[in-house]
């Protein structure tokens, strides 16, 4: 699998990458997905934050999807759908890994940007494919991206 960091999805794809992180943005709350010690999926809430060009996510010490990244970084991000069936912007998702950082001076530019309660794992996301999916007249629309290959858009009716 190949992974960019989110800033190089951003150069290769501007206009898809602002409506993704609109989307994203339009709730505080999205459902994160890891995968357990024994390889079974666990799915939490998580807030993302788009900062410095790159998609971050913040967690608390030591919570459960912290210790699954650590372990195994591969991860998927699903955009809330919203507050009720309109999907109004589509449906959008991340997946690919997840890097925890720790270096004291780029935790110290995020927690002045963000001020996020402390403790916390900070980890910069590698996007190995980002996915939007939405109706327009009668046809479903995917439209996805991979790192290093053209956007590819599929309508089915």
């Amino acid at each position: 699998m190949t992974y960019a960091p989110w800033s190089a999805f951003r150069t290769a794809e501007p206009a898809f990458a602002e409506i993704v992180q609109h989307r994203f943005e339009q709730y505080r709350h999205h459902v994160l997905a890891t995968l357990r010690k024994d390889g079974s999926p666990r799915l939490t809430g998580l807030e993302v934050s788009f900062r410095f060009g790159e998609l971050w996510l913040g967690m608390m010490p030591d919570s459960l999807k912290a210790r699954d990244l650590r372990r195994d970084p591969r991860f998927a991000l699903h955009a809330n759908p919203g507050t009720d069936d309109s999907m109004d912007g589509g449906d959008v998702r991340v997946s690919g890994r997840a890097i925890e950082v720790t270096d004291p001076e780029e935790v110290a530019r995020f927690v002045a940007a963000v001020e996020p309660p402390e403790p916390f794992h900070l980890f910069r996301t590698e996007p190995a494919e980002v996915v939007r999916t939405w109706v327009e007249g009668d046809e479903l629309v995917v439209r996805s991206w991979r790192p290093g290959t053209e956007v590819r858009t599929v309508r089915r009716r």
